[in-house]
Parts: C-alpha cells; structure tokens; sequence
C-alpha cells in the first residue's frame, strides 16, 4: 500500500475487519493542556482551503462562546499546537505535502508573529510537542510515518531537524500520529497508527538523538491515534482509531516500558455504523478519561477506577457537530471544545465537575474545515 494523503486517509485494515475506506480528513490528537498561568488568547486551526489556517480567538466571560477576532495570514494548514514553558513561543504544525513546523512569538499573544519554519523532512506533520527540556520540538509526520527533532534556538526560533525516526508498519504503511514525552520527561513516546504500534524512544538532551527502547505492538488493525497519560504517571490510555476502544497500559518510567492491559470499547455494543475515535485527555484530578468519537459524533466519558489500572464508559453525549476530530477541556475544566471538521463547527458543552459527565451543547461557531482549539 502506497502512502495516504491526510486528506482521503485510510485504506484496506485487513485483520481488523473493516473493510471499509474512511474518505476524511484525520489529524491531531492528544491532550493539549493550559499551564497555571496562561496567556489568556484561544488559537483555533484549520485547513488554509478554508481561509483559515490560524485564527486567535477569545471567550466570552458571559456565554463562555469562543469568538474569533483575527486570522493570521500566511499559515498553511495548521493542524497542531503547542507553547513553550514560559509561554513567549507558540509552535504550529503545517499539515502539508512538504511538511514544516512554524515558530511564532507571542509578545503580544493576540497578534503571533512568525520567528521562523523549518522543514520537518516529512510529509503531513499532524502532531507536535515541546519536550519538557525546552530544548527541542518533537513532530510527528503522519504520512511519511516519522518522527523529527528540531532544537528550539535562543528567542524561541527552531533549528533543523537533528534526527529523524523511521517506523515501519508490518500490513500497512506506517502513520506517526503522535509524538509526546512522558511525565518524567526521560522518555518520548510516538503512537503510529499505521504500525499497529506504540514506540518508546529515549532522548539524549544533550544532542537531540532518539534511541528505540520499545515497540509496544497492538493488535493488527487497531489503528492507535493518541494517548494520554494518568496524572499519576503509572498508567497511559491509549486511544484506538480503527477500533473504537480505549487500551489501558501500565507505564514504568524506570524501564521505558508499557504494557498493554485492559481494552474499553469507546461506544456501547450494537452502536451503528463505522467508528473512528479521534482525541482522548484525561481530567487534571485522574477521574475521568474523555474521547472523541467520530461516526456516533459523542464524547465517550470513562470513569477511572484503581489508580488509573481500569476504565468504565460512562456514557455518549451528542457534540452538536458532524465528526469530531478534536475535543479538548478548558482550564477551568468546567467546558469542552469540540472541533467537528465535516460540519464545520466548533461547539462548546458544560462539564458537570461532580459527574464529570458533559451537558447539552451550550452553542456554536461556524467555523469550515476547523481541526482543534488550544488554551494558551
């Protein structure tokens, strides 16, 4: 099988036993968070067909409704975001054929000034992160099946690449869909669809070089997208994509290892038609896990039970929009966001913090092509 455009995804999943062609945009996906002290501005991405790209967006104190007050001309498909520490340099993914990943100053944060872009020696970098170091920008390349290290220079610029890992899929050609650190910052973790397949690097801060310490593999036709980790470290739930379901696995940050245990479905037995989770994030107090899940178009709700060793779906609320790539919580974590690309719409529900189960949705922005909200 021959590499996948971002925009018509997927193919033959053999083993998997769907056998049918998922005709979409893909992309993002892992929990984007906003540090205790923000910078108060919402950057929304898009595809640039859209006449978007970058927007930056603000909330209303009254209705909690996320209104945009720019686009940022010139960013081309972005997809992902990501801040630094200290919060001064935003960094984009450009979702492009010949991928690259954009640095932008936030002096002012309602106004992002491009710094730089380097090339991400890929094609369609989907996913980014700062490593907790800060010293370098981790990206994954979803179509060429990659993962890149870029060291971020004085002022927040980015360098070029210093070292690129290349999967291999086994049945399909393989999709990096995610690159992230753990929460001790000794490791770097890349969930590749394609491959079936978790990996575990080890980072040396000192030259910027991946080292391969695992290659967790799933089940042939589980299609991982995302993971999220428990806020106490020990447990990481990996999000299945051509598989509605949720893998928990335990972590030993001494080792550099997981290992694969409990599997949730991600909607109740017998819920019609295909289902293609697209994000998951877990509550800052470890008592929920959220996903999105496209073809029910819900946000599945799971309960965490034993310290972060098992899930329990909840239920499926109802997002307001057609295919919800991206969901993300607010700092405050009393409201999602749920980017819905088919529709077009970005759309905000309340967060009982009791239940930690979602409300009906509150409202809505039109928004084409809008792919994922990040708090800054």
């Amino acid at each position: 099988m021959t590499g996948l455009d971002r925009r018509t995804f997927l193919g033959a999943v053999g083993a998997a036993g769907l056998t049918t062609v998922l005709g979409s945009h893909l992309a993002n996906a892992s929990e984007q968070t906003c540090g205790p002290k923000g910078t108060g501005a919402i950057y929304v991405s898009s595809y640039t067909s859209s006449g978007h790209g970058l927007d930056v967006a603000h909330r209303d104190a009254t209705t909690n409704a996320v209104v945009v007050d720019r686009t940022i001309p010139g960013v081309s498909n972005a997809s992902w975001f990501d801040i630094s520490a200290d919060r001064k340099t935003l960094y984009v993914t450009n979702e492009d054929e010949n991928g690259q990943i954009s640095a932008f100053s936030l002096a002012d944060p309602t106004k992002p000034k491009l710094l730089n872009k380097k090339s991400a020696k890929g094609q369609h970098p989907t996913h980014l992160s700062v490593h907790s170091s800060q010293k370098y920008v981790l990206a994954a390349n979803y179509s060429s099946g990659s993962v890149v290290v870029l060291p971020i220079l004085a002022g927040g610029k980015l360098g070029d690449v210093v070292d690129l890992a290349q999967h291999k899929g086994a049945e399909r050609d393989a999709h990096a869909h995610q690159v992230v650190n753990d929460p001790t910052g000794k490791w770097v973790l890349s969930v590749d669809l394609g491959a079936d397949s978790v990996y575990v690097y080890k980072l040396d801060t000192a030259t910027g070089k991946l080292k391969l310490n695992q290659q967790l593999k799933l089940p042939s036709g589980a299609g991982p997208r995302h993971l999220t980790f428990h806020p106490n470290g020990r447990y990481a739930y990996i999000l299945g994509e051509l598989r509605a379901e949720v893998t928990v696995a335990a972590w030993d940050p001494a080792t550099g290892k997981l290992a694969a245990g409990q599997v949730v479905p991600a909607v109740p037995a017998g819920t019609p038609g295909a289902q293609y989770p697209g994000e998951i994030t877990t509550s800052k107090d470890g008592r929920f896990v959220y996903a999105s899940v496209r073809g029910s178009d819900t946000i599945a709700s799971f309960g965490v039970g034993e310290d972060g060793k098992s899930l329990k779906l909840l239920n499926n609320a109802p997002v307001g929009g057609v295919y919800p790539r991206h969901i993300t919580l607010d700092p405050t974590e009393r409201w999602f966001y749920v980017s819905s690309d088919k529709s077009g719409t970005l759309s905000w529900l309340p967060r009982d913090p009791g239940t930690g189960l979602p409300g009906a949705v509150a409202g809505k922005l039109a928004l084409p092509q809008v792919n994922s909200v990040f708090f800054a």
